[in-house]
C-alpha cells in the first residue's frame, strides 16, 4: 500500500502549542507519532513523507525514529529537514530525497510537493496534488482543500489526519469517487 503524511515535527515542542497537539510534551508526542503511523503502515508499504518530518532534533534522533517506523520511506524536502544537514544523520534511511516527485497511482499522476501550490503538472488531466506545509490553518473548505485547488488537492499532514499517514487509495477514491 501507498501512504502519504506531511508535518510530524518530530522533537518540536512548540509545534503542541502552535498546532493545538494534544500531547503534553515531545517525547509524548514522538510515540504517539509513531504509534499511529505503525498502527496504519506494514513493513512492505510505502511511504511518502512530504515535509518537516524533524524540526528539532539532531540527526542520530531522526534516524532513530525513522528506524522504528514502517515502511520503505521517501522523502520530500519541506523547510524543516535541518536534520539531513547533520554529519551523524545516515541518509539511508530513506529511500530518496527530493523536492518534488510525481508518482503513478491507477490511472492517476499524484503531484507530491511539501507546499501547495495552485496549479501543478497534469492539472488538466487526471491528477492528484498531494502537500502539507499548513498544519491546520482554516484556508481550506468544508471539504478540507484550498478554496480554489477544486477537489483533488489534499494537505496531507498529520494535523488535519488525526495524526496518521494518509492513503493513495483513500485520496484517489475521493478525487474520483470509487
Amino acid at each position: 500500500m501507498i501512504w502519504f503524511t506531511a508535518d510530524q515535527h518530530f522533537c518540536h515542542e512548540n509545534i503542541i502549542k502552535l498546532s493545538n497537539r494534544p500531547w503534553k510534551d515531545t517525547e509524548t508526542m514522538n510515540e504517539a507519532l509513531i504509534a499511529l503511523w505503525n498502527g496504519c503502515v506494514a513493513e512492505e508499504d510505502e511511504v511518502y513523507v512530504l515535509g518537516d518530518f524533524m524540526h528539532k532534533g539532531t540527526g542520530q534522533r531522526a534516524n532513530e525514529i525513522l528506524f522504528r517506523l514502517n515502511g520503505k520511506k521517501y522523502l520530500i524536502r519541506g523547510n524543516q529537514e535541518n536534520y539531513l544537514n547533520a554529519s551523524d544523520f545516515k541518509v539511508e534511511a530513506f529511500e530518496w530525497i527530493k523536492d518534488y516527485h510525481v508518482l503513478s497511482y491507477k490511472n492517476a499522476q499524484f503531484i507530491l510537493f511539501h507546499f501547495p501550490i495552485l496549479e501543478w503538472a497534469h492539472y488538466f488531466r487526471k491528477s492528484i496534488h498531494c502537500y502539507g506545509h499548513i498544519h491546520n490553518n482554516d484556508i481550506r473548505n468544508e471539504k478540507g482543500h484550498i478554496a480554489t485547488m477544486r477537489d483533488r488537492a489534499f494537505n496531507v499532514g498529520v494535523d488535519v489526519n488525526n495524526y496518521c499517514p494518509v492513503s493513495a487509495e483513500y485520496l484517489y477514491n475521493k478525487a474520483y469517487g470509487g
